[in-house]
């Protein structure tokens, strides 16, 4: 009986969601909610500033602002590829409109991960930089995965769209790529309980396996 009620409410509050995306937004509804989604991307860096301005950055502060904006940078490129699975899963294709917005908060805090490595914890000293990349193949995967969105970056608009046709696609693909990398320098970063980046690991599989399914599936 317990099981039965937790599927009917769990099928309620699906069908409820599946009504609530059904209703396309207008351009005015579709604008409050890109406003809504870039004030929530920029709340993490607003927290920083007035850790910041509070002089209240822990006692590591440069370590914790790599991990903060490593950390985001994470979370808001998991968000952006959840948005073709949801169009998959619900016919509803209204959300893709907020893929190009989060794909760029994801760039401005890759760079300002990367920003804070190289300026911050190595002022800048190229071959301190390139002799600690050689040492830890965690920091080589990470600036790969870093070096391999500014392309994405910079295509993102719609003129490079046009221009680069069908091969904007297949450049962009390398947003799964990116994602396999990042999650991989989370997990080796953290090296003790693992539990953290096992999730996001298991999320990111869940995500690349629906798009799999959907590509090969028997039609």
């Amino acid at each position: 009986m317990a099981f039965k009620n937790c599927t009917h409410h769990t099928q309620t509050h699906w069908q409820k969601m599946l009504r609530i995306m059904d209703k396309i937004p207008n351009k005015v509804q579709m604008s409050r909610i890109k406003a809504l989604v870039f004030l929530l991307c920029a709340v993490p860096l607003l927290r920083l500033i007035w850790l910041g301005f509070q002089d209240n950055l822990t006692a590591n502060p440069i370590e914790f602002l790599e991990r903060s904006t490593g950390f985001w940078a994470m979370i808001i490129l998991l968000a952006t590829l959840t948005l073709t699975p949801i169009r998959l899963l619900t016919s509803r294709a209204w959300p893709l409109q907020l893929r190009r917005m989060l794909g760029l908060w994801m760039f401005f805090y890759a760079c300002c991960h990367i920003t804070v490595y190289l300026w911050l914890d190595f002022a800048l000293l190229w071959t301190d930089i390139i002799n600690d990349i050689a040492k830890h193949p965690r920091i080589l995967v990470g600036f790969a995965a870093f070096l391999l969105t500014i392309p994405l970056a910079i295509t993102s608009n719609q003129r490079m769209v046009k221009r680069l046709g069908r091969r904007w696609k297949t450049l962009h693909k390398s947003v799964y790529l990116i994602a396999v990398l990042i999650v991989v320098h989370f997990w080796w970063i953290v090296k003790i309980d693992i539990r953290e980046p096992m999730l996001y690991a298991l999320i990111l599989t869940a995500l690349l396996g629906i798009r799999i399914y959907d590509k090969y599936k028997l039609k």
